[in-house]
C-alpha cells in the first residue's frame, strides 16, 4: 500500500497534482486519487486548495459513452503559467527569420508596428485633463499590469517613469530596436522631451525615463 502522499509535503503534493493534470489533459477526482495512490478525500482536499488560488478548475463533462456527467479538473491560465515557457526564445527566432527572409529592417518594422499599437492602448489609460503626476501614475499602473513593475517618481525637480522589470529582456538584448520603440512610445504619449537615462538590457538595474526638464 503506498505511503500517504499528503502526510509529508503538501506543496509537493499540490505540484504533483498540477503535473498530473497537465500530463493527462484533465482528471476526475477518482483518477487523481488513483494516480497519486491516495484516497479521494485526500486528493479532494488539495484540489480544493488549488481551485481556491485559481490554478485548476472543475468543468462538468459528459462521457463519450454512457454515464452521468462528471467533474473534470483542468489547469487554468494561471495554472498553465506555472510550467516553464520559452516565449522569448520563440520571439527571437521569429525576428531572426524575418530578418533572414526580408532584410535587416523587417524586425524593426514589426517592433515599430507593435509600439504604435501599444501607444494607442496606453493612451486610453491616461486622462489628459489631469496634472502630469496623475497621468504618470496612471501610465505606471498600466505598465505594471503589462509586467514592467513601473512607478512614477519625482527627483531633483524632474518626473520619471521607472521600470524595474523587463518582461522581454531576452528579446531586448538580441534586438535593441525593442528598446528604441519603447522610447518612441513614451515620446508619443508624453512629448518629444522624454529621455532615457538607464536601461535594463544594458546591465543597469532599471529602465529610467526622464519626463522633461527640471521644474
Amino acid at each position: 500500500m503506498p505511503a500517504p502522499l499528503f502526510s509529508v509535503q503538501p506543496e509537493h503534493a499540490r505540484r504533483r497534482i498540477l503535473a498530473l493534470i497537465k500530463r493527462q489533459g484533465g482528471c476526475t477526482m477518482q483518477e487523481l486519487a488513483d494516480l497519486l495512490g491516495v484516497t479521494v478525500q485526500a486528493a479532494r482536499r488539495h484540489a480544493i486548495e488549488l481551485c481556491e488560488v485559481n490554478l485548476i478548475e472543475a468543468r462538468t463533462e459528459k462521457p463519450s459513452g454512457r454515464g452521468r456527467p462528471q467533474k473534470v479538473y483542468q489547469l487554468t491560465e494561471e495554472g498553465e503559467a506555472t510550467f516553464p515557457k520559452n516565449y522569448a526564445l520563440l520571439c527571437v527566432d521569429i525576428l531572426r527569420h524575418l530578418e533572414k527572409l526580408y532584410g535587416p529592417e523587417a524586425p524593426y518594422a514589426v517592433l515599430q508596428s507593435r509600439a504604435e499599437e501599444l501607444a494607442e492602448r496606453l493612451q486610453g489609460c491616461l486622462s489628459p485633463e489631469r496634472p502630469l503626476p496623475e497621468q504618470l501614475a496612471q501610465l505606471a499602473q498600466a505598465l505594471t499590469e503589462l509586467g514592467f513593475e513601473a512607478s512614477a517618481e519625482c527627483e531633483g525637480g524632474s518626473w520619471y517613469i521607472v521600470e524595474r522589470n523587463c518582461p522581454s529582456l531576452q528579446v531586448a538584448r538580441a534586438y535593441p530596436a525593442l528598446c528604441q520603440t519603447e522610447l518612441w512610445t513614451f515620446r508619443q504619449l508624453l512629448g518629444p522631451q522624454v529621455e532615457r537615462e538607464t536601461r535594463i538590457s544594458c546591465g543597469q538595474g532599471c529602465c529610467r525615463y526622464r519626463i522633461g526638464e527640471p521644474l
